[in-house]
Parts: structure tokens; C-alpha cells; sequence
């Protein structure tokens, strides 16, 4: 077995992804392969989405994602989309299933080049989104930061999308806010055993909404997916907007849209937008070990 995989630099909306082909092989990307594939200009990322072998009857493939900081992450709507290009440029296929952690996802590339990503259905229950606290209505719960008095951030939706979220209502620009300051800090906050993605979310529209997120076990990154979504729920859920909205992501460069709908049959989120290839290489899944293709000289992290 080679001690090299074949993989793709590349992002959605921004959102760096590297997807590793993994597939023929027992192993992983192991934490410590991220963490030094991370440190590294050229290879830094916000999550890498590796590609297994499928494990269930009926899917494609089974998809590991883990985050920079070498965790696992349950959900990667922007890296799915990645996975989906890769896997059509190779195989001339549109239409795909992939397992993961977090169960079953269904997507399909269209003609104009953007991807849609059946993200499921959304988890309101606190003790599976989860948190540590009992509240019969998570759309606002009682959380905030900053004076008691004069809350800089207070009251967020809270909810699953495959991976926990609390989505903050502001009322002026999202990029305004000192997200960098305040995103470890509720990342970590005791609410959320399993730590939680930060997004800061302003309705601008009855059908769009600007956000800006700090991602768990990345940090701010210039998109998240599932954090998109998370808010087009949360937004439809406390009446804000209706089911169907375009986020305005706004820590995109250039700014960017996903379009987003939550669906009134069966409740599941399909989340519409682009992916875009960067250049490939090849690296050693153990070690982080990696080089450009077209060069001969491994780069040690």
C-alpha cells in the first residue's frame, strides 16, 4: 500500500477544503496529518473531507471529516459540495449518496455547475442538539455575553444541523461585531458539551439573511455551510423570513450566496451553491507529509 493518497485543494464559497481520496485503504487522516496539513500556508484549511470506501448498502461513499484543529466534525455542507465536483469531474455522474456520522446525504451537481446538498432534517431537542440545560423551546434560549445590563450578544436559536449551533440575531452589519473575541468564548461556553458553531445572523430581507460564523474546531472561516443553514431554519422558525432564503455569507471573498430551503413536505434542508477546484497534490495521511502535483519535492510541514 502506498504511503500517499491523492488530494484536492479546494473551497466553497471560500471555505477551505482539502478532499482526500482515501478509498481502498483501512487507514485515516490521522488528527496529527490536519494539525501539521493545517500549519501550512499552502495547505491551511477549514476542513478536510476524506473520502472512504462506502460502509452501507445503497451509498457511494463514506465521508470523514475532520476540523483544523484535528477534530472530528460531524457535518460539511460546503466540503459535501466539494466532494460532489471532485467525484463528478471523475466519474461523469451527477447524482450522489454519501454516509456520514451524521447520517445520509443525498446531492446532486446541476448543469450550471452549482451543487445541492440534501442536508437532512434539523434537530430542535436540547438534549440532542445537545446542551446541558433543559429548555422546552430552543429557537431562543437564555444565553449571552457581555453586561447583564447591555448584552453585547443574547438570546440565540439553538439546533443541530449534524453538528451544533447557536445562531445570535444582531441588528447591524455582522462584520462589525469582534466575532474572533467572542466566537472561543461560546464555543466553549458550559451550554454546549459538545462545543458548538458560533453564527451571527441579520435579517435583511423576508427572504435573506447575512451571516458571518465561527466554526468549531476551525475558527472564523470565510464560510460554513451547515451554519447557513442552521440560520435559514432558525430564521423560518421564529417567524423572521419564510423557508426559502438566500444567506448573504459575508465573510466570503467576494461576498457569496447559498440558497437555502427548508422544505414544508418533509422538513429536510436542501442547500444550493457553488464548489470551485484550487490544484492537487499527493500526502501521507500519517504524517501530514505532502507535495504539489507537478513537483518532485515532498514539503515538510
Amino acid at each position: 500500500m502506498s504511503a500517499t493518497v491523492e488530494f484536492a485543494r479546494m473551497n466553497g464559497l471560500g471555505n477551505k477544503i482539502l478532499v482526500v481520496d482515501m478509498r481502498g485503504r483501512p487507514d485515516k487522516v490521522t488528527p496529527a496529518a490536519a494539525v501539521a496539513l493545517n500549519a501550512d500556508p499552502q495547505t491551511e484549511f477549514d476542513q478536510i473531507m476524506a473520502i472512504h470506501d462506502p460502509k452501507a448498502e445503497g451509498t457511494d461513499a463514506f465521508i470523514d471529516i475532520l476540523n483544523s484543529d484535528g477534530s472530528k466534525a460531524q457535518a460539511c455542507g460546503n466540503g459535501t459540495r466539494c466532494v460532489v465536483q471532485a467525484l463528478a469531474a471523475e466519474t461523469g455522474r451527477k447524482v450522489f449518496t454519501f454516509q456520514t456520522v451524521a447520517g445520509i446525504l443525498n446531492a446532486v451537481e446541476h448543469e450550471d455547475g452549482t451543487i445541492s446538498v440534501d442536508m437532512g432534517r434539523p434537530v430542535f431537542d436540547w438534549n440532542r442538539i445537545p446542551l446541558a440545560e433543559e429548555f422546552h423551546d430552543t429557537s431562543r434560549i437564555e444565553l449571552q455575553i457581555g453586561p447583564i445590563d447591555n448584552p453585547v450578544l443574547h438570546s440565540p436559536s439553538a439546533m443541530s444541523m449534524g453538528n451544533p449551533h447557536a445562531i445570535f440575531w444582531v441588528d447591524r452589519d455582522v462584520m462589525s461585531y469582534d466575532l474572533a473575541r467572542f466566537g472561543p468564548l461560546l464555543e466553549n461556553h458550559p451550554m454546549f458539551p459538545e462545543r458548538a458553531n458560533i453564527t451571527l445572523a441579520q435579517v435583511t430581507s423576508p427572504t435573506s439573511v447575512t451571516t458571518r460564523t465561527w466554526e468549531r474546531g476551525a475558527g472564523l472561516t470565510l464560510a460554513c455551510g451547515s451554519a447557513a443553514c442552521s440560520a435559514a431554519v432558525s430564521a423560518a422558525r421564529t417567524g423572521r423570513t419564510g423557508r426559502k432564503v438566500t444567506i448573504n455569507v459575508a465573510s466570503a471573498k467576494p461576498p457569496a450566496t447559498l440558497s437555502i430551503e427548508w422544505r414544508e413536505h418533509d422538513d429536510h434542508v436542501i442547500m444550493t451553491g457553488p464548489a470551485e477546484w484550487e490544484w492537487s497534490g499527493r500526502l501521507d495521511p500519517s504524517t501530514g507529509l505532502w507535495w504539489r502535483e507537478g513537483t518532485r519535492e515532498a514539503e515538510a510541514q
